[in-house]
């Protein structure tokens, strides 16, 4: 991995010399860290949180949950970036990518394709287009993800052609991906999966997104279609109040060729306000449904249908650092956690962070 970093460094700077004729260098780099420790009062042996947490997943122990270093690449018709990782949440998400993979924060390049419109087509590994939250916990209003920015791609592997209007409100892509949160394909699959984004941010004060994802994840044999919606809008009325409302809509074939489907949905409401620029105080209401496990199988009679809702505070101790404290508690239908040594319906934790982005 290291021959692979130094050699993608070596490129990309090769190219910024024979393309820029400014004094300012196309080539930059960026990175984050962010340790952290939680504590699940479930107390599990084995310090792991439950299977469907990929953040801030290690309970009663300080670790890491995302580091990375990205160098990036920009001049007026070529674009590129190339970053490695680690983490728990590196070790955790990207358990079914090939070992070589697991560390690969993101390899992608892009050119444009019009000398008067901003049009790009970007080919490789790269951020996903469906959801409002990031894996660097800095920039996400409460301190661990959504259950559902948990459980929807993080990460997407493809083609994407994408289109920023002139006066910059508006922003429409189209991709060609390899699968759900997939760099590989999974054996056995041969389904082409399709996504699309479209923005519209009239001022800085809101934003509205549709995203979707229509593909397939299982082996061709057993293929069952998903068809993903996502939407959210913010709203910033003034420098110091942020609202976020999504809602994520999800159909799935209950069996190949099938014409009746499972259902999943998930409301999220997040309300931030930042108090003498460095202290900010974030509260957050959830529900995720998933009764037959299209993403988060319990192997109970109702499924996976859980309340969730969690108090934030941040101090920003500098523009690029930041200490974060969260309390967050999970009431599910069906008893699928685990407290004092039984079977639940509540799962409580605490966790705390301390960000760094340079």
């Amino acid at each position: 991995m290291r021959k692979i970093f130094i050699a993608m460094l070596s490129l990309i700077t090769t190219i910024s010399f024979a393309q820029t004729t400014d004094n300012k260098s196309p080539l930059t780099f960026s990175g984050y860290a962010e340790a952290y420790y939680s504590y699940d009062f479930s107390n599990p042996g084995n310090h792991t949180r439950p299977s469907f947490f990929y953040n801030f997943n290690r309970s009663n122990e300080v670790n890491l949950n995302l580091g990375f270093i990205n160098a990036n690449y920009t001049s007026k018709v070529i674009r590129a970036n190339f970053g490695l990782m680690a983490g728990t949440w590196a070790q955790y998400n990207q358990s079914a990518e090939q070992p070589l993979l697991r560390n690969l924060w993101q390899a992608n390049i892009g050119v444009k394709l019009s000398r008067k419109k901003n049009l790009w087509i970007d080919a490789g590994v790269f951020p996903s287009h469906i959801g409002f939250e990031s894996p660097m916990g800095k920039t996400c209003d409460a301190l661990t993800r959504c259950i559902i920015g948990d459980n929807t791609p993080s990460y997407e592997s493809g083609v994407k052609i994408g289109y920023t209007s002139d006066n910059s409100k508006w922003f429409l892509s189209a991709l060609y991906l390899n699968g759900w949160q997939r760099i590989m394909r999974p054996d056995g699959n041969n389904t082409p999966a399709f996504g699309t984004q479209i923005t519209f941010t009239p001022s800085g004060k809101f934003s509205l997104n549709y995203s979707t994802f229509i593909g397939n994840d299982k082996p061709d044999t057993s293929r069952q279609m998903r068809y993903y919606h996502n939407l959210y809008a913010l709203f910033n009325p003034t420098a110091k109040l942020r609202l976020t409302l999504g809602f994520d809509y999800c159909m799935e074939q209950k069996s190949k060729g099938s014409s009746k489907y499972n259902q999943l949905y998930s409301p999220v409401i997040i309300l931030r306000y930042l108090f003498f620029d460095k202290l900010a105080i974030a509260i957050r209401g959830e529900y995720y449904y998933d009764n037959n496990g299209i993403i988060i199988p319990t192997g109970t009679s109702d499924g996976f249908q859980t309340l969730g809702y969690s108090l934030n505070l941040d101090y920003i101790i500098r523009d690029n650092i930041m200490l974060r404290i969260e309390g967050r508690g999970l009431s599910s239908k069906d008893e699928i956690f685990a407290l004092d040594n039984k079977a639940a319906s509540q799962n409580y934790f605490l966790t705390t962070s301390l960000a760094v982005s340079f």
